[in-house]
């Protein structure tokens, strides 16, 4: 499971360039094949690419993604109160795309950030939007619909 989970998320890593300099995603993944870790030393093991394996990355990836992005929400607004160094808006959106678009709507909520530039917002619904359309095209390819 462990290398299940690094594979796919270095993978992605190695493949997308913007996430190698997003510290969050970086993040992200630590804490996913932290707790693949765990379950696998603690509770059982599972096939490399098995059903059980995938349907447990999906669950640890979306409760781990929207965290991070829940967090790296609070770092950037907590960096503009103090008019110190920002997290990048791309760095947001990618998050938001990959799966955290629901931390991030939590945060904006919260923390009132990120909620008053209508520019950021229009890019937060396409990330959104986005998400969807890929998750319906895979599921296409997959011929699960």
């Amino acid at each position: 499971m462990v290398i299940t989970f690094s594979a796919i998320l270095i993978g992605l890593l190695a493949l997308v360039r913007p996430l190698q300099k997003n510290s969050f995603y970086i993040l992200h993944a630590a804490t996913v094949i932290l707790a693949a870790y765990y379950v696998e030393t603690h509770y059982f093991r599972a096939s490399a690419f098995g059903s059980k394996t995938m349907l447990l990355f999906l669950v640890f990836h979306a409760v781990s993604i929207n965290i991070t992005t829940f967090v790296a929400y609070f770092a950037d607004k907590r960096a503009a109160v103090r008019h110190a160094w920002r997290v990048p808006e791309n760095t947001l959106h990618m998050l938001e795309f990959l799966g955290g678009w629901l931390g991030a709507l939590l945060a904006q909520k919260i923390f009132h950030h990120k909620t008053a530039k209508k520019s950021f917002r229009n890019m937060f619904w396409l990330m959104i939007f986005l998400e969807f359309l890929a998750i319906m095209i895979i599921l296409k390819y997959l011929k699960l619909i």
